[in-house]
């Protein structure tokens, strides 16, 4: 039953009261944020709230998606840490409502600034590292150390790209072809 809601434990998303087309839509962006190494089921919420496009009650959350009280309540505090859904209250309304944020560009942007910028820095520090190192070897073959020295470029071009995207909800790839092609290769 690839794509429909499945039958899975609490914790993973059981069958709720989805339609089959809304099944499909919250179960495919559920398995896309699973492959970002986010949990499934967040996606799964955002998903909801945000094809509904109206803030729901955890127990909405919890019968559409078939999930837990325990584990809607731990998704949506996560999520709302991320800032990808926010906690409303109508006026004369007891229960707390969550609504999605309707603004993807804003979304991913907050991801790759909190996440993706700090491994991609990080990996930057370490080919800089490496790259003094294996200048100060002296025995390193000039080859290697223009490798080296292109995926040291690389991550610096990646590390501003996403500072460019964040920054301006834009990014413009063209100048990366030319500085990742191998300019001694054969083909």
């Amino acid at each position: 039953m690839r794509g429909y809601a499945r039958e899975h434990d609490d914790d993973d998303g059981g069958v709720g009261t989805l339609q089959p087309w809304e099944a499909l839509v919250v179960d495919a962006v559920g398995n896309l944020i699973e492959f970002w190494n986010f949990k499934r089921n967040q996606g799964r919420v955002w998903a909801l709230l945000y094809l509904r496009g109206r803030a729901l009650t955890a127990a909405q959350i919890q019968s559409a998606l078939g999930l837990s009280k325990g584990a809607v309540s731990m998704l949506v505090r996560e999520l709302e840490q991320w800032c990808v859904l926010v906690r409303v209250r109508a006026p004369h309304d007891d229960a707390w409502r969550f609504a999605a944020e309707t603004d993807l560009m804003k979304m991913i942007g907050r991801v790759i600034s909190e996440r993706e910028r700090g491994i991609v820095a990080s990996v930057r520090e370490d080919l800089e590292r490496a790259e003094r190192l294996a200048k100060d070897e002296h025995d390193v073959p000039r080859e290697v150390l223009d490798r080296l020295r292109r995926m040291r470029t690389l991550a610096v071009f990646v590390e501003r790209a996403l500072r460019v995207f964040v920054d301006t909800a834009r990014f413009d790839a063209f100048g990366a072809l030319d500085m990742l092609r191998d300019k001694g290769a054969r083909h």
